[in-house]
């Protein structure tokens, strides 16, 4: 396995999913091993504070397929797929989340799909999200709405990060100079022949959920102000707007004043005050987004940064804590390491 390049590469970001593990092991390998093509499992480790990485590296000692990708601190979901992407070798390459919410047995349907359909993406789209609950359903359903106004009609309703694509974009997304991608919006703004597999989502296998309200507002607004400039042009209405309201102020003031109807008081000014404020505000925060996004593109820092990696560093490399074994003379696969470091610097 490590010295042939799979057919299929299937990539799992996780962080802190001990409880979960036995369960995902129990029900992913002989699925695997049942689908009659080469594949690798690669599983990245985006900086588990529990037992995740040693349970991963144990399992690895009697499945040859398992590698495991172990980031340097925790850099989130997005970044642990682009690590993934970067390092799956396969012709094929799915992506699916460790909590099994998003069956696995569909990785066959999904092979079977894309080789029959002759396309490049196939999305895995939730007939049933009646596991979620309400608020989780309603919030997703904006979201979806949203970005559909927002990238194009083209966006797949219900679908996350459950999905097939060939080597084609694979090769596509990595070239992408962007650090802070979401893939559900990448994927399908690339425009490449793609259909959908329909599933039932079922509830977590175990442990609990990494996905907390705050991470989900934020994919939101990175989702927004990654693909587009309408926050900016409603900031410029919203300007337009302000204006137009202190220029009836300035009216309505003039025919009081004129008339002799003057009255002292602050309710007017108060009001005036308030409604431009927020407006001027609210514009404000909106090009800060903005302005933050150039600032971090502007210090080239990496996305993330990959401390181990079991296909190059077997041997050679502490697993848990990344550190290199003193008497562990440089390797192929170590000097590969530092060199994608290096290239994921320049980026």
């Amino acid at each position: 396995m490590r010295d042939t390049q799979p057919e299929l590469s299937v990539v799992v970001p996780m962080y802190d999913e001990e409880e979960v593990l036995p369960i995902f092991f129990e029900r992913m390998h002989p699925l695997l091993d049942g689908l009659g093509s080469t594949y690798e499992l690669l599983v990245v480790d985006d900086g588990s504070r529990d037992r995740t990485a040693a349970l991963l590296l144990d399992a690895a000692k009697d499945w040859p397929q398992l590698r495991v990708v172990r980031l340097l601190r925790n850099s989130g979901h997005q970044a642990a797929q682009s690590a993934g992407f970067r390092r799956a070798r396969g012709r094929y390459v799915v992506t699916i989340d460790a909590d099994l919410q998003d069956p696995p047995e569909v990785i066959a349907e999904f092979l079977a799909t894309v080789r029959e359909q002759d396309v490049d993406v196939v999305y895995g789209v939730r007939s049933d999200r009646s596991s979620d609950s309400w608020p989780k359903r309603t919030t997703a359903r904006l979201y979806y709405r949203l970005m559909c106004r927002l990238v194009g009609k083209q966006i797949p309703f219900d679908a996350a990060d459950f999905r097939l694509v060939t080597r084609r974009v694979v090769d596509a997304v990595n070239a992408l100079p962007d650090d802070g991608r979401v893939f559900r919006l990448v994927i399908p703004w690339l425009g490449f022949p793609s259909t959908e597999v329909r599933y039932v989502r079922a509830e977590r296998a175990a442990g609990t959920t990494k996905y907390n309200l705050s991470k989900m507002v934020r994919l939101a607004f990175d989702s927004v102000t990654a693909f587009s400039a309408a926050p900016l042009r409603l900031a410029t209405w919203l300007g337009l707007l302000g204006g137009a309201m202190s220029g009836l102020f300035v009216v309505g003031a003039l025919v009081i004043k004129l008339t002799g109807r003057s009255i002292p008081g602050w309710t007017s000014t108060v009001l005036a005050v308030s409604v431009i404020g927020a407006i001027q505000l609210f514009c404000l925060g909106l090009l800060g987004e903005y302005v933050a996004r150039l600032f971090q593109s502007s210090q080239r820092r990496p996305q993330f940064l990959v401390g181990y990696d079991s296909l190059e560093d077997h041997g050679h490399q502490d697993p848990v804590t990344g550190r290199v074994s003193e008497d562990a003379a440089p390797t192929a696969g170590h000097s590969a390491r530092h060199l994608g470091a290096r290239e994921e610097r320049q980026r």
